[in-house]
């Protein structure tokens, strides 16, 4: 199965091939950047596998004719890549390279966001035309979401190989995974999680990439919320929220920051933060309710 989009399916076919190479090239690459920890631009030390993973897709993806901006986690600004990205058949491209790369140190899962927008960045979810997500674990898999559905993929040797064509959350949910230090979730928080706790089972690995395919796996929920010493939560709606909510609603659930869908969230600038939630309609709609 290929993207009805040449360009769009582009895009996918470039960090697909780039998927296997970035999951051998993690051997070696796990310290920090250098011995004083460099950061990146909100604040997360960054490894030198965060920083040869954005290199090696930076120049991969702006060489495409279609790219009109890259944009990622590891970098303070968008890259202007030549072609205006609010003309048509050119699209923006937000880069998570390595979602949940502190977890190179204990070798647990991680994975790649992307996510493809018919806009110049900072843009709404709304303005996304695809958006996916490559899981390193036993398996490497490739998850996309398009205007007409959600696929799952095998990866090996650059090659991607179709295991699911149509992608739906389970009605039944079984797992959720909630972020942050339980001492700083807010009370109507609490409230909800010690509900959902009493109803599902507990899955939380460090990586949203790994939690969120265990819920569009067996159903649940997983958020990051906003706490009490960062109201604004801690994923980043261009890279993570958008792309991640997006593949979500396409398959069925819902995606939320607490009052809204994330989708239809304005953003002011490109490392702009917001608290995430999604999974299955009714648990969304149970949370925004609680926190209301």
């Amino acid at each position: 199965m290929t993207v009805s989009d040449p360009v769009v399916e582009e895009i996918v076919a470039t960090i697909s091939r780039s998927a296997t190479e970035i999951q051998q090239g993690l051997i070696g690459r796990r310290g920090a950047v250098d011995e004083e920890g460099r950061e990146n631009p909100t604040g997360d030390t960054q490894l030198e596998a965060d920083v040869w993973a954005d290199d090696l897709l930076g120049d991969r993806l702006a060489s495409l004719e279609g790219v009109g901006q890259y944009a990622s986690e590891e970098r303070p600004e968008a890259v202007d890549c030549g072609p205006d990205p609010a003309t048509e058949d050119v699209y923006a491209v937000a880069v998570d390279p390595l979602d949940g790369s502190s977890n190179l140190e204990s070798n647990n899962a991680m994975g790649t966001i992307f996510g493809i927008y018919d806009a110049p960045l900072p843009a709404r979810g709304e303005t996304l035309v695809a958006a996916g997500y490559v899981l390193y674990g036993p398996i490497t898999t490739m998850v996309i979401a398009t205007e007409e559905t959600v696929a799952e993929y095998e990866l090996t040797g650059g090659e991607r190989r179709l295991v699911e064509r149509d992608l739906e959350l389970p009605d039944d949910p079984v797992v959720y995974g909630f972020g942050g230090r339980v001492p700083d979730w807010t009370d109507e928080f609490e409230s909800y999680a010690r509900e959902i706790e009493q109803e599902l089972k507990l899955r939380y690995g460090g990586a949203m990439i790994g939690d969120v395919n265990q819920v569009l796996t067996y159903g649940g929920i997983f958020g990051y919320p906003g706490l009490e010493s960062r109201p604004e939560g801690k994923l980043r709606l261009q890279f993570e929220g958008n792309p991640i909510g997006y593949i979500v609603e396409r398959a069925g659930g819902r995606s939320s920051d607490g009052e809204q869908s994330l989708l239809a969230v304005d953003p002011e600038e490109i490392h702009q933060r917001a608290p995430v939630y999604v999974g299955n309609a009714d648990l969304i709609e149970r949370l925004e309710d609680a926190l209301a």
